[in-house]
């Protein structure tokens, strides 16, 4: 191979503009754009193994036929290409989740052994974590002081930059071990070919970038009041776009408005899903722990009764009309309103008492857009075991939530079909009594 050639391996950034880590690669020689099928992410649910397929076939097209797809462990296969093609260096987007930083400190030690390089520019956050901290160095802990500093630097620090597609690259080709067909190694068959997604989901960065120019001209200035109705096309559904990187968020930050409050709201959603990054990238533990240890202390349901309870709620049989139609809504497209996603949180955590661990991992099974960070910590706020804790005390009630929010059950109604008929459930508990059962435990756990 020529001397001076290099690999960009694709993660969660599967597009090729506004890709700083693609465009210093391409500019150092001829390059292979690289994805590999990692064994971790094998196990996840079949709607996303078929939507990343799709994805590859689409970023593969953006390339020219050009993108390598390899399978296995990374920490092997990465630097097994790096030789093979004579790469001096790996060119990533930095990774801030828990496996994949770990994962990457393990491919660099395993390259610097070669004498070859992991190079981190950039990465799919507008802030990196760590970033933003208050006036003495020490990390936020609550979303809205973070947020004021997070505007602060967004210019100075973040990642804001917009690239073009890179022009002429010279791409490696014709490296063994090429996966034609990604499918069989994400354990799916042609009848997976194409993902569900409900209309929330996109397949490439053309799509991707067509569904938001259409939420831009027509829906991005009334979102602070359509976003929380579930019926109607009132949210952006870019979070899958975001969660595997066909967009960057710097696209979607440079046509805000900050003089129009839909639009600062929206830009309000870009800086929780930085925060919770941040927070994770801390404290990884907390991707299962609670953040508030005096929570653990907290009295929850898991025997084999709780375990019944958690089966309705995963099946959409609880009989509280938006709580189905959300956990119905997931199983039929991997995606869930979130308006709906914080009621049914709260349903589980505050009225069947069961531990938001148990949601958090269902939620990740099934969801095309499951984000560690963003959904686990947002299970924690709904449990009031993460950060901005005053939500402990918040008891979502799901039949006014249903009314406020769906007035005319015309979210509940497409979802779930036997309402007002003697198959649908009656409700599986007493809100009100859980209500207060609830808050006796959380008061127990935090000391009285």
């Amino acid at each position: 191979m020529s001397a001076g050639s290099s690999i960009v391996w694709f993660r969660r950034d599967l597009r090729i503009i506004d890709h700083p880590a693609l465009t210093r690669a391409v500019a150092d020689g001829p390059t292979l754009p690289l994805f590999v099928i990692d064994p971790e992410f094998a196990t996840s649910s079949r709607p996303r193994r078929a939507a990343l397929a799709a994805m590859l076939g689409a970023l593969d097209g953006a390339l020219g036929g050009a993108l390598h797809i390899a399978v296995g462990d990374p920490v092997d296969v990465v630097p097994q290409v790096a030789a093979a093609v004579g790469a001096s260096a790996v060119h990533v987007s930095r990774d801030y989740g828990p496996y994949g930083h770990r994962r990457d400190a393990a491919v660099a030690e395993r390259l610097g052994a070669d004498g070859r390089r992991l190079l981190g520019t950039g990465s799919n956050l507008l802030v990196d974590p760590t970033t933003v901290t208050k006036a003495d160095g020490t990390p936020y802990a609550v979303f809205t002081p973070f947020s004021r500093t997070w505007r602060s630097v967004l210019g100075e620090s973040g990642n804001t930059d917009l690239l073009d597609a890179p022009s002429r690259p010279d791409w490696i080709t014709g490296v063994p071990g090429h996966v034609g067909d990604p499918r069989p190694a994400l354990g799916l068959t042609e009848a997976d070919e194409a993902p569900i997604g409900g209309g929330h989901l996109d397949l490439s960065t053309d799509e991707a970038l067509a569904r938001w120019d259409r939420f831009r001209t027509s829906g991005l200035d009334r979102y602070g009041e359509r976003r929380d109705l579930p019926a109607e096309d009132g949210t952006s559904s870019m979070s899958s776009a975001l969660r595997f990187g066909l967009v960057h968020p710097a696209r979607l930050l440079a046509d805000l408005d900050p003089g129009s409050e839909g639009h600062r709201t929206f830009e309000s959603e870009l800086c929780w899903r930085d925060f919770y990054a941040d927070v994770l990238f801390r404290r990884p533990e907390t991707a299962w722990q609670n953040l508030d240890r005096r929570l653990d202390r907290i009295a929850l349901d898991t025997d084999d009764r709780a375990r019944e309870r958690f089966a309705l709620w995963c099946a959409g049989r609880t009989g509280f009309e938006i709580v189905d139609a959300g956990m119905r809504q997931l199983a039929a497209t991997g995606w869930m309103h979130n308006r709906v996603r914080m009621i049914v949180a709260s349903f589980l955590v505050k009225d069947l008492h069961l531990p938001w661990q148990w949601g958090a991992r269902f939620f990740m099974e099934h969801l095309v857009d499951g984000d560690l960070a963003s959904n686990n910590h947002g299970w924690q706020w709904a449990a009031g075991t993460g950060t901005d804790a005053a939500p402990y005390f918040r008891v979502f009630n799901p039949v006014t939530q249903a009314e406020r929010w769906d007035p005319d059950r015309a979210y509940r109604s497409r979802w779930v079909a036997e309402l007002d008929t003697a198959d649908y459930p009656a409700p599986m508990v007493d809100h009100g009594r859980e209500r207060k059962e609830a808050l006796a435990r959380y008061k127990a756990a935090r000391g009285g």
